[in-house]
């Protein structure tokens, strides 16, 4: 139990990547917020899941986007909880388009969510860490050093993602809070729901040293690493969790 007695937030949490590391965090001991955007029922299931567990958990509506709604879901943590340890930023959306195709709104709603929301969300979990520090984990991706054509905006905010990572691992570690990105590579989530089909797909999977695409549950256990005091001396680091893929196949 490498999290007995930790506080843990996920973003993006009802679904995919961060239901995969919700439910690994909590199997590790940690009381739990899994947030969610719009699905209630998918988040109450992750609940669920870890309730029937054994572990704690609560869900919490908020649109990462919305500084009001970040901060709903940080009082709802402190009414809940006290404090916070560990902080997921997952929470993201892409939108894959070649740049003559791409709207404004389509440029801003991925800037909004993936960028300002793990700004958001970091600048009021701050007020809740204690002098013990903590750890931040933001999910970056693989095509922030290795874009694919069609995916200039969505790969521009992982890398601003990245930056941000290098950036507050500094200011933030004389608190001792440690700040990592995880790089998930082809991974099996809804974001992803038929993206991998057909020639396409198989040309990707032709890219894999380990002849298959990765799943939640691979990248949830890199998430459990750098929550615990195992990755006490890891911080800054951008790491990839990606079956060993280099960049989108291309």
């Amino acid at each position: 139990m490498k999290l007995s007695g930790k506080v843990a937030v996920v973003t993006g949490a009802s679904s995919g990547i961060g239901a995969g590391i919700a439910r690994a965090l909590a199997a590790e001991g940690a009381s739990f917020v899994v947030n969610y955007a719009t699905s209630k029922p998918r988040a109450d299931a992750v609940v669920a899941d870890i309730a029937a567990a054994g572990g704690v958990a609560i869900a919490v509506q908020a649109d990462m986007s919305q500084s009001a709604d970040v901060v709903h879901l940080f009082e709802q943590v402190k009414a809940q909880y006290g404090r916070l340890d560990v902080l997921v930023n997952n929470a993201g959306v892409s939108q894959y388009e070649m740049v003559a195709d791409l709207t404004e709104a389509a440029f801003h709603h991925q800037f909004n969510v993936n960028v300002l929301g793990v700004f958001l969300g970091i600048r009021e979990a701050l007020k809740l860490f204690g002098e013990s520090g903590g750890s931040i984990i933001n999910l970056s991706s693989i095509l922030s050093t290795d874009p694919s054509p069609s995916s200039s905006v969505y790969s521009a905010t992982k890398g601003a993602i990245d930056t941000m990572t290098f950036a507050l691992a500094r200011e933030l570690g004389p608190r001792n809070i440690r700040v990592n990105s995880i790089l998930p590579g082809l991974t099996n989530t809804p974001l992803t729901d038929g993206n991998f089909a057909g020639a396409f797909g198989e040309k990707l999977l032709a890219g894999s040293p380990l002849g298959r695409f990765g799943e939640p549950e691979d990248i949830a256990p890199v998430a459990v690493f750098l929550a615990s005091d195992d990755a006490h001396w890891v911080t800054g680091e951008a790491i990839r969790a990606s079956g060993g893929v280099r960049g989108a196949g291309y």
